[in-house]
């Protein structure tokens, strides 16, 4: 069993709605949380600097030793995780395709 963390990060507070479904659906995980409130909002960003700040982002929790990192931010997950999800050493989850998924279930199951 992995103890290790899992790593969740956001321009802003608003991936806290996302830490609260992990802990909903995982509740025996820790989960270490970075809101990059200072610099919000990302999507206002060139796609340089959304790189930098995330690659900046995933280093300070990959410093905090997670097993898995989320981001729970639309910009990232669009602009950055395409590039860098496969430069770290662990999984990288973004919030895009899990809510397309859950879109696609929800349509299926209104037919």
């Amino acid at each position: 069993m992995d103890n290790r963390p899992i790593g969740v990060f956001d321009s802003g507070l608003g991936g806290l709605t996302v830490v609260k479904e992990i802990m909903k659906q995982l509740p025996s995980e820790s989960i270490i949380y970075f809101g990059d409130d200072g610099r919000a909002p990302y999507g206002t960003k060139s796609r340089e600097t959304v790189i930098q700040y995330t690659k900046q982002d995933m280093a300070f929790l990959l410093s905090m030793d997670v097993k898995l990192l989320v981001a729970a931010c639309n910009t990232i997950s669009a602009v950055a995780l395409p590039e860098l999800s496969t430069t770290v050493g662990v999984p990288v989850l973004g919030v895009i395709e899990s809510g397309a998924k859950s879109a696609l279930k929800k349509l299926n199951t209104e037919e």
